[in-house]
């Protein structure tokens, strides 16, 4: 089932029927869902479809050769393999003369790196043919760093030939109600953290079965895909997975400062700053910066991927167990400690509803983010969940709580402690409830005036 990507099948299909040369760039992390949008867009197309593969230039080469010549009905049979590269794209830019022509090179970095001056090759094809062509070509590609910088950036052989780019992002939480019909709500934040809405993992996640039967037959047995998912991801994308893995294990394990991964995983800091570009290059992890503090030299490491951050707190921990068999033993062991993870899932799913609101013009801010620091008065470390700036002088503040009790009036009253230690003239804030909110905290935020109070099944209405 397809579901999702509505904007950007949709710019594809205006694209195409322009009739003109155009060049698409589709990149983001693995799993994330490129290959089948791409085959959504091509489905009632005329299309060649190449998958480049870790092999070599002369493998590439004569799948590459088999994908034009499945095209070509006279030739549908043949085994010849072009004698280069630039004579396979010059011979599909002669095919989409006068005719349209999908051709789709996807995994287009493991074809960069077998055959290093194929974008330069591309470029001169694309240059001497895209006047008068009818072709639409489309890189993809899971490297998000070898596609920005390799394919989109300034240096690259083929900067300024890309017609259209797209990034494709995990599912947001507020599309898994199209997917999903039988969870109850409060289940949902839980699901959007163990698939971190990645369509794959989610077409693993049962919704006729519980939520705790989902992560134990999903993660929690040998013999489940998902159980050995981020460790294969690992080994497919990096050498030396070993370290890669531990460098995640440790700023699941609460490790976010570079001295402080470098301190569990007995790395040196230029070698592990290495492996954390790769793994930001990835979609892995991220770096984070206190929210309106542009060059901080003490910047933090969060994973950017939620079921990772599932994987590597809860199942690393218990492999033993889980190869055991020992699956119920595992899950009441971690049971006491999802709540707190799913705590951390809720602060983006209360960001990305800041965002709807946003777009539906009830809420102001240009930036928003996270927000840590010292207090200059107190010389106490704080921590707001959400902060955004409009201007100069607006600002907004947030805190997501994710418990079975209601917020009370301390929650707020902190909150705006902590926002005294920002100078604006015009403070809004906003308080972010599982359970709702006591009569206490409802009457002093409807005289304070400027504060929303947001229950989470308001949100999902």
């Amino acid at each position: 089932m397809f579901i999702g990507r509505e904007r950007e099948l949709n710019d594809l299909n205006q694209r195409y029927k322009s009739d003109k040369f155009e060049l698409a760039v589709i990149y983001g992390r693995r799993r994330v869902g490129k290959t089948t949008l791409i085959n959504e867009f091509i489905k009632d197309k005329d299309s060649i479809f190449y998958s480049a593969t870790e092999t070599n230039s002369k493998q590439n080469l004569s799948e590459l050769s088999q994908s034009i010549y499945s095209f070509t009905p006279e030739f549908k049979d043949s085994e010849s393999i072009f004698t280069s590269f630039k004579a396979a794209f010059e011979t599909v830019f002669k095919l989409a003369e006068t005719k349209r022509i999908v051709f789709v090179i996807d995994e287009f970095p493991y074809l960069a790196a077998c055959s290093k001056g194929i974008s330069s090759v591309l470029q001169q094809v694309i240059d001497k043919n895209n006047a008068n062509s009818k072709l639409f070509i489309i890189l993809c590609g899971s490297s998000m760093s070898f596609m920005e910088n390799q394919v989109m950036g300034y240096k690259s052989p083929l900067y300024g030939r890309r017609t259209c780019q797209y990034k494709i992002n995990p599912f947001e939480f507020f599309e898994l109600g199209n997917y999903y019909k039988n969870f109850k709500p409060e289940e949902l934040v839980l699901v959007y953290g163990i698939t971190g809405g990645i369509p794959l993992y989610m077409s693993m996640i049962n919704d006729k079965l519980s939520v705790e039967d989902n992560i134990k037959e999903n993660f929690l047995v040998p013999n489940s895909y998902l159980f050995e998912e981020p460790t294969n991801l690992i080994k497919q994308e990096c050498r030396d997975a070993s370290q890669y893995n531990s460098i995640i294990g440790a700023i699941a394990g609460g490790a976010t400062r570079l001295s402080e991964i470098c301190g569990k995983t007995d790395l040196d800091t230029s070698l592990a700053t290495s492996y954390i570009n790769k793994l930001i290059g990835l979609g892995i992890i991220k770096k984070e910066t206190p929210f309106g503090v542009r060059n901080s030299k003490k910047p933090i490491y969060v994973l950017e991927d939620s079921m990772f951050e599932f994987w590597y707190r809860f199942v690393q921990p218990n492999v033993s167990l889980i190869n055991r068999g020992l699956k119920d033993v595992v899950y009441k062991k971690i049971s006491e400690q999802i709540s707190a993870y799913t705590g951390g899932v809720f602060e983006n799913v209360c960001t990305q509803y800041m965002w709807k609101l946003l777009e539906n013009g009830k809420a102001e801010f240009t930036e928003i983010g996270r927000w840590w620091g010292t207090d200059p008065k107190t010389k106490s470390q704080e921590e707001i969940d959400i902060m955004g700036t409009a201007d100069k002088n607006t600002a907004l503040f947030g805190e997501c709580k994710w418990k079975n009790e209601k917020v009370d009036i301390s929650i707020l009253e902190t909150l705006v402690k902590r926002s005294e230690i920002f100078d604006f003239k015009n403070k809004t804030y906003y308080l972010f409830s599982k359970s709702g909110f006591t009569d206490g905290c409802i009457e002093h935020a409807t005289e304070m005036g400027n504060v929303s109070l947001v229950e989470y099944a308001d949100m999902l209405e």
